[in-house]
């Protein structure tokens, strides 16, 4: 569908959503609960509305945000993330056990043709009551650690070359769409990319990048600034990463009524130009570290994308690449095509 039809689809939902429909709580006595109830069309409009905050580009450059019912992007400030750690690719350590979910034991989306965009979201999340990051031996017991300590990332492949290599023998390239709590500040979250150079070689990376002191380099882009969501409300948010060839590569966070972006340009790796695998979970918030939830969790995993085709892609077990990991045991993944072909899987505890 194109862009211009579903904002015209959207203001039509908003419009109706913002009627009565959204009850307000009678006089005399009612709870908060009532207040605040939401009704099916609205929550129908606010969905529309994550969906078209995914599709909509930034007008440039830089970090943006946006507010239900507008699809209208506003610049915000921008804050240069150093990385507070250097999380590793987990082909250097493997460290989690065998059935927990990431570490490399994940499911990727592998498609035939070019993946333009890639949205994450959990379309069931039931029985999540806590969350806690640890540290994982393999990797140091590094990372940011205790409660709702986690991360939200879209992860491309390692295994292919681009010119930002410039010809470094072995080298590939790897980027992150990332969304952190406490990635710098305490109390509030980062949204942002990370993007690698593996098997770079030698002792000098490249201006900007910083090394990890095994050949790799890295870097963090620029980063806009969103709230902390416990891990008990995955199911409220939304994460998708975009590229465009010759343009700006764009992470959008979505929670609720807000969404926040921050974009760069594509020509720091040009993943555009090979982007056909995609990783998307909840793991630990970097170092290699684990998201651990507590006993009886169950969450749903959906990974679309837009890929100019309508096939449906591949499920790979096993061919994760994010070094971070949680302790759900990963069920079943289905396929599905259409406008958004995906992969759906489940992982509980």
């Amino acid at each position: 569908m194109r862009a211009n039809t579903k904002i015209a689809l959207l203001a039509g939902l908003i419009s109706a959503a913002l009627l009565p429909a959204v009850y307000a709580a009678p006089s005399g006595g009612a709870s908060m609960q009532a207040a605040t109830y939401v009704s099916p069309m609205e929550e129908t409009a606010r969905a529309s509305w994550r969906e078209a905050m995914a599709q909509i580009a930034t007008p440039s450059e830089g970090c943006f945000q946006a507010t239900y019912p507008s699809v209208i992007w506003h610049q915000t400030a921008c804050h240069e993330l150093q990385p507070r750690v250097a999380p590793t690719p987990r082909f250097r350590l493997f460290g989690g056990a065998a059935e927990t979910a990431g570490n490399g034991n994940d499911y990727t989306l592998q498609s035939t043709s070019l993946i333009k965009q890639a949205v994450g979201t959990f379309p069931s999340v039931t029985g999540v009551t806590s969350e806690t990051g640890v540290g994982v031996a393999a990797y140091g017991g590094g990372g940011i650690l205790g409660p709702n300590e986690y991360s939200l990332q879209i992860n491309s492949s390692f295994n292919d070359t681009t010119s930002a290599c410039r010809g470094h023998s072995g080298c590939t390239v790897w980027q992150q769409f990332v969304y952190a709590p406490d990635y710098e500040v305490q109390g509030s979250a980062a949204v942002f990319m990370q993007y690698w150079l593996i098997n770079y070689g030698g002792t000098r990376c490249p201006t900007g990048f910083g090394s990890d002191g095994a050949g790799d380099c890295y870097k963090n882009s620029a980063a806009t600034t969103a709230p902390d969501v416990p891990a008990t409300q995955l199911g409220n948010v939304k994460l998708s990463g975009g590229v465009t060839a010759g343009g700006k590569d764009t992470v959008v966070f979505t929670n609720g009524t807000t969404a926040y972006s921050s974009s760069g340009a594509d020509s720091v790796l040009y993943l555009a130009q090979v982007w056909k695998v995609g990783e998307f979970n909840v793991v630990g918030n970097a170092g290699g570290s684990e998201a651990q939830f507590n006993s009886g969790s169950h969450i749903t995993v959906k990974l679309a994308v837009t890929n100019g085709s309508t096939t449906a892609p591949s499920c790979v077990a096993n061919s994760g690449s994010t070094g971070e990991s949680n302790n759900l045991n990963l069920g079943s993944c289905t396929t599905a095509g259409g406008s958004n072909p995906s992969i759906q899987f489940t992982e509980s505890n």
